[in-house]
């Protein structure tokens, strides 16, 4: 089992459930988080700490869900660099305006993001 990112994140990217993760699984993107299947323990910790819900567990999405963002996931923390630290200056200054809106997986930018730096 294991966590995933899923759409809500995209061009909101708050970074709060980076810093409470004990195993370091999260990669950045330019729009966007992904948690890697593989080296997340399930312990759930960063789930209540995202402030629009895109956290999830793999049990919480079914069939063409889940493989898509198990895919993403996946293949953007492959690609990604890693990171362990929240900058909140970094969150998109129109995250606000993001949040709920439905099909934004078009916007999700495969760009790196800083990582830790």
């Amino acid at each position: 089992m294991t966590y995933l990112v899923t759409e809500n994140c995209i061009k909101c990217k708050h970074m709060d459930c980076v810093e409470v993760c004990p195993v370091d699984c999260f990669y950045e993107g330019e729009n966007f988080l992904a948690i890697n299947p593989d080296e997340c323990t399930d312990c759930g910790v960063c789930e209540p700490e995202c402030p629009v819900d895109a956290i999830v567990s793999d049990g919480a999405l079914e069939g063409t869900e889940l493989a898509y963002w198990m895919k993403v996931n996946t293949d953007m923390a492959e690609k990604w660099p890693n990171i362990t630290t929240a900058r909140p200056s970094d969150v998109p200054p129109d995250a606000a305006e993001w949040d709920g809106k439905p099909n934004k997986r078009e916007l999700l930018s495969e760009n790196p993001g800083k990582g830790d730096e």
